[in-house]
């Protein structure tokens, strides 16, 4: 689906209350998912996994499966708030730390005023913390969630916990907060054009190097391993 049907299909989830978890792939994800059958499990069960990644959207190419249009988290989560914003409905945000949060929360709240904000909650709690952090969800009953937590903890938080949140639209942004609090830039439109929006991401970012040296191992797996790195259910 391209970001048009995407948003229609999820517009269709909130309105008929039915719960939906939403994984925005990315290599640094389809790599974790190569080293771990727990991870890959947790991809292929989702209910809807775009292509986030402008590497995923090469790779699905390359192995002639290609995909309609990148899907990038960022732009989904907005497309979402914008429905959102004329319906009216409820949105629940959990991450990141407490100022960036607060940042967020508020930028958002002033570039969609119909959006009903039920509650937020910064990342920083513990695995004993859960049960709290999920009944205050539950007890919100936003019709979005919007995660941001790190790829080693976001997913699987959401996966485990899905039937017992039971929001329609749950789905992880990874650094979105970052930039929609105003923390970090995104990248311009010739970056992402390009595929280079991860290079602007470090250029603001050093310390991210490590975690970038996954995409190039990424692309040698697609050139060697074929569509057997973009399998699913």
């Amino acid at each position: 689906m391209d970001m048009g049907d995407t948003v229609k299909y999820l517009t269709k989830a909130v309105e008929e209350r039915k719960p939906h978890r939403v994984v925005t792939g990315n290599p640094i994800m389809l790599m974790a998912a190569a080293e771990s059958e727990e991870y890959q499990r947790i991809l292929e069960t989702a209910d809807l996994v775009v292509p986030d990644g402008a590497g995923v959207v090469w790779a699905a190419r390359h192995v002639k499966q290609p995909v309609a249009e990148r899907v990038a988290g960022f732009d989904l989560l907005h497309e979402l708030m914008r429905e959102g914003d004329k319906r009216g409905w409820g949105v629940f945000l959990l991450g990141t730390s407490q100022d960036i949060l607060d940042a967020a929360h508020a930028n958002l709240a002033r570039q969609y005023p119909g959006i009903r904000f039920v509650g937020t909650r910064n990342g920083y709690f513990k695995d004993e913390e859960d049960a709290e952090v999920v009944a205050q969800i539950r007890a919100a009953q936003p019709d979005l969630l919007f995660v941001a937590r790190s790829v080693a903890n976001q997913e699987p938080w959401i996966a485990k916990y899905e039937k017992e949140l039971g929001v329609p639209v749950m789905m992880g942004v990874g650094g979105s907060f970052d930039v929609i609090s105003g923390k970090l830039k995104r990248a311009p439109a010739f970056f992402r054009k390009s595929g280079l929006e991860w290079f602007y991401r470090l250029l603001q970012e050093p310390k991210r190097y490590k975690r970038m040296l996954v995409l190039p191992q990424f692309a040698l797996k697609v050139v060697r391993d074929g569509d057997k790195v973009l399998k699913t259910r």
